[in-house]
């Protein structure tokens, strides 16, 4: 893992919190049970949920958007997500998807363990968030400071965020090592279930790869190691699903 980013893993979803100090950013915001998880993780490491200055979206699906609100309307933390991403911050649920969803959760009996938990822990009904502040790319006025480098695809909007001092990136769901609607692993971009343009999704691999981060911090399956061109390279081999 990368210096001062911490991964909180509920469930299939994964979200960061990145520490400056005494400050923190926190990237993504769980799914709708996730709370209780972001108390819990800011004590372990000897912060509160105040210390929390900027709370920054990859991009608006459900399971993303957890406790955004929560932390806007509770502590007053502004959210920042790129602007094409908007509309999703305030309709999660209503996602663009290349495919049919329903031809995958009857014929992919490995993705049923993820389906489970999502619904187990209330992913598909996040509360939207009424005010965000929106960005276009570029370092981003927060905590670690890191830069948002636009990866349409996934999302409209999406973005993967990267740490240069620290060697990382966190790519949200622009590229993943397990993928929830399947129930596959290894490097790979969402099924089309849930990506509004794969043949983008693919082409914003090159952005990722272009960072040459060591660790890639992904929204669902374990982090990447071995430098985003080689993570980059695999998923473009595997293609979309």
């Amino acid at each position: 893992m990368a210096e001062g980013i911490h991964c909180v893993r509920d469930g299939y979803v994964n979200w960061f919190i990145v520490e400056d100090g005494r400050q923190l950013t926190v990237v993504d915001a769980g799914v709708a049970g996730s709370w209780g998880s972001l108390k819990r993780a800011t004590r372990l490491l000897g912060r509160r949920p105040e210390d929390i200055r900027a709370l920054v979206l990859t991009h608006g699906h459900f399971d993303h958007l957890g406790f955004a609100e929560q932390l806007r309307s509770r502590l007053g933390v502004p959210v920042h997500i790129h602007e094409n991403d908007v509309p999703l911050t305030r309709h999660p649920r209503q996602y663009g998807h290349a495919r049919a969803r329903t031809p995958y959760l009857l014929t992919q009996p490995k993705a049923l363990p993820a389906v489970t938990s999502f619904l187990w822990r209330r992913a598909w009904w996040p509360t939207p968030v009424r005010e965000v502040h929106r960005f276009q790319g570029g370092e981003l006025p927060v905590p670690g400071a890191p830069r948002a480098v636009p990866t349409p695809g996934h999302t409209l909007g999406h973005c993967v965020l990267h740490f240069p001092d620290r060697g990382a990136v966190i790519a949200g769901d622009a590229v993943v090592t397990f993928d929830p609607y399947r129930g596959t692993y290894g490097p790979q971009i969402v099924s089309g279930a849930a990506t509004v343009d794969e043949e983008r999704a693919l082409t914003s691999l090159d952005a990722i790869a272009g960072t040459g981060a060591r660790t890639v911090l992904v929204g669902h399956g374990d982090p990447w190691e071995d430098g985003a061109e080689a993570l980059a390279a695999l998923a473009l081999r595997n293609g979309p699903s």
